[in-house]
């Protein structure tokens, strides 16, 4: 990205996405060609069959483990609020770059996408060094947080240098979503992991479909008034997940300290 843009003003489109082409063939040949079968016994298997999809629909409709599946189903509801935001956000990134007051070039175009992208490396240490000292959940509140305060800089960012201090403040809006899949993965079993993660991916691919359905019409109807309302509606949004994952640790540390002091005292207290 830091590359693309000086590129992109020097020469145009056509030779970067030559690049583009050339590397995306040069990965397909070496996992073709190169990689090594990870399956060393392959087994016969079924592919869209109905039972596949009850396995789905199990995870959130089983009546037993009611507690589990309660937190199933709004860790998932804060996990497509997360994702959607983070889509919608991302598809409206380059169209606000260009409009005024910024008029960005290619080049700044390209550095501010270096500079997204830069959320992902810092997001993976801050979690690793967050998770040190502190519970998932107040990691995943820490990255909800730099999520909102980055979102409400960019939508009032007039200037280049705020534009790029938006950028910095979303330091750790990754580390949220690892820590819901990670929730997730707790709360089912392990033969039920694969049909977990096929969940997750489903309602991963409609948060893009809704993203695009959501946040662009919003940023052509919001020209006329404000700008950057896309990402300060992202910012409300965000909100509800940080919610959902505060009460939800609140209510497990109460009904953990209830089962504590209901539990019968053992022969020794008497």
């Amino acid at each position: 990205s830091a590359g693309g843009g000086p590129w992109r003003r020097a020469q145009g489109y056509i030779n970067p996405f030559w690049l583009v082409l050339a590397s995306s063939l040069a990965a397909a040949l070496y996992a073709a060609f190169c990689l090594r079968e990870s399956v060393k016994e392959p087994k016969a298997a079924e592919l869209f069959t109905l039972r596949h999809y009850r396995a789905v629909c199990r995870l959130y409709a089983a009546p037993q483990h009611l507690r589990a599946r309660r937190g199933l189903v709004l860790y998932s509801l804060a996990f497509f609020l997360l994702v959607t935001v983070h889509f919608g956000a991302k598809d409206l990134y380059v169209l606000y770059e260009l409009g005024f007051p910024l008029c960005w070039t290619p080049d700044l175009i390209g550095y501010g996408s270096a500079a997204s992208y830069l959320a992902y490396l810092s997001s993976l240490g801050g979690l690793r060094l967050l998770q040190l000292c502190l519970e998932d959940t107040w990691v995943a509140e820490i990255g909800l947080v730099s999520n909102i305060a980055g979102l409400v800089v960019i939508s009032l960012a007039t200037t280049t240098p705020v534009m790029f201090a938006g950028y910095g403040t979303l330091f750790l809006s990754m580390a949220a979503t690892p820590v819901i899949r990670s929730k997730l993965s707790k709360l089912v079993s392990e033969t039920e992991q694969g049909a977990l993660f096929a969940s997750v991916a489903c309602v991963q691919g409609v948060c893009s479909l809704v993203a695009t359905g959501v946040f662009n019409p919003l940023y052509s109807a919001s020209l006329h008034f404000m700008r950057g309302f896309p990402f300060l509606f992202g910012a409300i949004i965000l909100l509800i997940p940080a919610a959902i994952i505060g009460w939800i640790e609140i209510w497990d540390s109460k009904r953990d300290y209830c089962d504590f002091s209901g539990a019968s005292p053992s022969p020794a207290d008497g």
